[in-house]
């Protein structure tokens, strides 16, 4: 295949040459279930549902994995506000998670690891990096030391100096420096926990997927995704706590989507501007939302409007109209011109094929694709 993939790490367009021949892994950062999915989540896993399928449909074998967060502050919040467990919510919402991705035809992970299922990992993970003076403790917290690892900023491009924090990165106590993140958090009352060699407590967030990662996919898998708002912190500490224990690359190609926005903001639970799946899918159809998801390319940014889903709407129905009479009227063992769901080879040779192929070799450049598709 000729398949070239925009990569975030490099900042340009690189051919697609999978670790092993023939094969294709990729990692997509999963919920912290703590609600339901809204339809910024939506977008992310369209995005790479379609990736997905269309190494398969080139003929690679893919393995696909994607987490759950199933311990969190956010989970723990919840818990409390309803008087109950937070592995009551998280399974609640994990639950919810994967109906909101079939409603949407978001096909299964082959893996769906789970945070408190890969707590030895993460221990070991985070032992290895001690080990290698690399991390330390402090309080019952153990803290990574960002300014031991040289590549620190080079997937967000930011310069160590100058970085911005957040919470997550400065609120431990006993920093040596004010830029060191958490990978180990100290128990607090009530609050889920595990014994550990530096006292009870429980992961960050970034560690666990620098663990689940690298245990279900090994040492440079091909492909990670997940949306751009994840590249730093979160991509960029995973990215710094696997290469500083293991001295190489975590992952191969980084593939990042862009946000929905409702107006001129960002889509998300904390601004309280969203709209969940459920009630999208319910309203438009499940084709009508994916058309839409992929209406602009996955990289750019992506306005929700009730306009932009009604002509989605319109043109999903024009080519389930189309493709419906197609094979009504087709002579058997004759195609359509359109791509068949088992295979490239199945339809090589058509021009809207060729249109169909080269838009999605271009990065995945579905807009193109799908215009392919109307100009049959």
């Amino acid at each position: 295949m000729s398949l070239h993939l925009y990569d975030t790490l490099t900042r340009e367009k690189r051919a697609f040459e999978p670790r092993e021949a023939g094969k294709a892994s990729m990692y997509v950062c999963g919920p912290t279930v703590q609600s339901g999915a809204h339809v910024g989540h939506g977008r992310a896993t369209v995005v790479f549902d379609v990736l997905r399928r269309y190494l398969a449909w080139s003929g690679l074998e893919v393995l696909a994995v994607s987490n759950v967060t199933d311990v969190d502050d956010k989970i723990i919040l919840r818990a409390g506000r309803e008087g109950t467990t937070p592995a009551i919510i998280a399974n609640r919402y994990t639950r919810a998670w994967n109906e909101d991705m079939a409603r949407i035809g978001v096909l299964p992970p082959d893996v769906q690891p789970l945070a408190t299922g890969h707590i030895m990992e993460m221990q070991a993970l985070i032992q290895r990096l001690i080990d290698e003076d690399k991390a330390y403790v402090a309080d019952g917290n153990v803290l990574f030391r960002v300014r031991r690892h040289d590549g620190y900023g080079k997937l967000s491009g930011r310069n160590i100096d100058d970085m911005v924090t957040q919470d997550d990165v400065v609120g431990a106590e006993g920093k040596d420096d004010p830029l060191d993140f958490a990978m180990w958090k100290a128990a607090k009352p009530d609050e889920p926990s595990w014994p550990s060699p530096w006292g009870p407590g429980r992961p960050g967030w970034h560690i666990e997927c620098s663990a689940m990662a690298s245990k279900h996919l090994g040492h440079g898998f091909d492909i990670h995704g997940g949306g751009l708002d994840l590249v730093f912190p979160h991509h960029e500490n995973e990215v710094a706590q696997y290469e500083a224990a293991h001295g190489a690359p975590f992952a191969r190609y980084w593939v990042h989507n862009g946000m929905v926005r409702m107006g001129e903001e960002k889509m998300s639970k904390s601004l309280g501007n969203i709209v969940s799946l459920e009630e999208a899918e319910g309203r438009w159809g499940r084709g009508a939302l994916r058309l839409w998801y992929l209406s602009a390319h996955h990289r750019s940014p992506l306005t929700f409007e009730d306009a932009y889903l009604d002509e989605a709407g319109a043109a999903f129905e024009r080519l389930a109209t189309w493709l419906r009479a197609a094979r009504l009227t087709r002579p058997a063992g004759e195609d359509v011109g359109v791509p068949s769901g088992a295979s490239a080879d199945a339809d090589a040779g058509t021009p809207h094929r060729e249109a169909f192929v080269a838009a999605m070799d271009d990065d995945l450049n579905a807009p193109k694709a799908v215009a392919a598709l109307h100009d049959l």
